[in-house]
This record gives structure tokens, C-alpha cells and sequence, in this order.
């Protein structure tokens, strides 16, 4: 498939600037490799607009975090007519919302932990005696665990709602559930198979995701085969739901009776060395190579 001339958007300006420069140098060599006319092209050094001024026939978005995974830089390119990979503007804005995310999930009745917004007058007792402990703390606008913090005391919600602060004006307490991490990616209309993530002390933070070789990931995942393909089957709901399209990843919690607990969609994953779409698609028979090739395939506008 000729591709026409295309451009890595990475780097960025936002607090995952620096996981984004890694995935995207990873995209850019390996469509290289392939022979594709790709170029990068960072929007925090230069004028989105260049894109089409310079000739870009189509866009592989490989930013992360605000601006470039929340409908601003989709909202960008559909201006501009350049088709681009993953989610449009309305699920990637909303997707990059977790407590918008969640009440959508919600309303379509499938399950996600309870939540609690939080803001300086928050009752950090009240919190605890409603969610229970522990809890995790979150910017409700960041990726990456960024900002994020496991309190198991009533007393060190403020600190970790300071901390999130930080990252986010919103910042929300979710329901710590107990059991497997796992993440499940999907490519097109197709779920890719389940990994499991096994952190140490159970702490899957950024650290762990990106820097450390202690987090071990199963795939597959272990699970009998028909519950796997039942939470295939969810997953693809949950991202219909929010509009998703493309490819993307979202992560859950098992617990150990079966029942699964959606925690939140990424729309533009990961493509380092330790990220998880392309550990799943290795498993599904897909290099990286061709995994990149087939994201930038479903390149689209509207």
C-alpha cells in the first residue's frame, strides 16, 4: 500500500513528552524499515500546520497525554485534511477523560470502579469510609500513572490529591478492586490477546512501565479460552461505545471470581521497547513492523 508521504507526530508538550519521543522514534524507524516516506515531526517544535503546507499525506499519531491524545491535534488534522491514526476528536477527548469515560461506562451499564471527585474542601474521611482502602488517586487528564498515587490511609488523601493537583485541576479517588492486572489491546475491529501485568507490590507506576525490567507480563495471559474471548468481547464494546476506532488499549482489573472492572481506554498506547500493544500483537503473529503498518492502514478522517 503506498502511503504517500507521512508523518510521525511525537514529543509534544505534554507531561509524557518524553515516553512519546521513545514510541515515536520506534514507529518512525520501523515504517522506515518498510519502506515508507516517513518523516518526524515534533508539534512542540514546530507549526502543526507545516503538515500541510510540507505535503503530508497522512499523519501516525504516536503523542501522548494532552494535546496530542485528546482531540486537539486530531481536531488539527481533520481541518487540515490529513487522515491520522486512532480514535477522532470526540472519543479521543472523552477517552482522555477518565471521569467522562467512566460515566459513559455507566450508562451503558458495564462496570468500572467507584469514584470520587476530589477538590480542597473534599471530607477525606468521608472519601475513605465511602470507597474504602485503600485508594487510588488520579489527575483525571493524565496517562501513564502520571500524578497517580496508592493512599492506604485516610490520612494521606490531601498529599495525594496535592500531588495530582499538580497534573490536573480534576482530580478523582477511584475504588482500589482487588485482583489481575490486565490490559487489552485491540487493532481495527480485531481484540488482540490479553496480558497480564504483574508489578512489584502490585504497583504498575511510571517507573515500572517504561524504566525498570521488574514488572513481568504474561501473554497470553493464562486465562481458559472462552473468558478470554468474553473479555475480548467487552473490551470492544467498551471502546464502541466511546467511539474508538483504529486501534488502542484498554486496561482492566479481574477478580479472582471472574467478574472484570473497566479502568480506563488509551486511545494513542505506548510503542517502547516495554509497551504492551505490540508485546500482544507479537503474540497474535504481528512484528512490530507490521503491526505500525497496519495502525497507519486504518489512517482516516471523521
Amino acid at each position: 500500500m503506498d502511503f504517500g508521504k507521512v508523518a510521525v507526530l511525537f514529543g509534544g508538550a505534554s507531561a509524557e513528552r518524553e515516553v512519546s519521543l521513545m514510541s515515536g522514534r520506534a514507529v518512525l524507524a520501523a515504517l522506515q524499515r518498510a519502506g515508507v516516506d516517513a518523516h518526524a515531526f515534533d508539534p512542540a517544535e514546530r507549526d502543526v500546520h507545516a503538515l500541510k503546507e510540507e505535503g503530508f499525506a497522512r499523519a501516525f499519531i504516536a503523542l501522548h497525554g494532552r494535546g496530542g491524545e485528546d482531540g486537539t491535534v486530531q481536531g488539527a488534522l481533520e481541518l487540515m485534511g490529513i487522515p491520522y491514526t486512532g480514535s477522532g476528536v470526540m472519543a479521543s477527548a472523552l477517552s482522555m477523560d477518565k471521569w467522562r469515560t467512566k460515566m459513559v461506562w455507566q450508562a451503558a451499564g458495564l462496570p468500572t470502579p467507584r469514584y470520587v471527585l476530589l477538590d480542597e474542601h473534599t471530607d477525606w474521611d468521608a472519601v475513605a469510609a465511602e470507597l474504602g482502602l485503600p485508594i487510588f488517586v488520579k489527575p483525571v487528564h493524565e496517562g501513564s500513572s502520571m500524578g497517580a498515587t496508592k493512599v492506604t490511609a485516610a490520612g494521606q488523601l490531601k498529599a495525594a490529591w496535592e500531588l495530582a493537583a499538580r497534573y490536573d485541576k480534576l482530580v478523582m479517588a477511584e475504588e482500589f478492586i482487588a485482583g489481575a492486572e490486565l490490559t487489552a489491546p485491540f487493532l481495527g475491529e480485531r481484540a488482540l490477546p490479553l496480558i497480564r501485568i504483574v508489578a512489584p507490590d502490585g504497583n504498575y507506576d511510571y517507573q515500572h512501565k517504561y524504566f525498570t525490567d521488574d514488572t513481568r507480563y504474561d501473554c497470553p495471559c493464562g486465562l481458559p479460552q472462552a473468558q478470554e474471548r468474553a473479555l475480548q468481547a467487552l473490551i470492544m464494546h467498551s471502546a464502541k461505545v466511546l467511539g474508538c476506532r483504529g486501534w488502542g488499549r484498554v486496561d482492566l482489573i479481574l477478580t479472582a471470581d471472574g467478574r472484570p472492572y473497566l479502568l480506563e481506554m488509551n486511545t494513542a498506547p505506548g510503542m517502547t521497547g516495554h509497551s504492551l500493544v505490540p508485546m500482544s500483537a507479537k503474540v497474535a503473529g504481528l512484528s512490530f513492523e507490521q503491526l505500525c503498518l497496519a495502525i497507519l492502514a486504518e489512517a482516516r478522517l471523521g
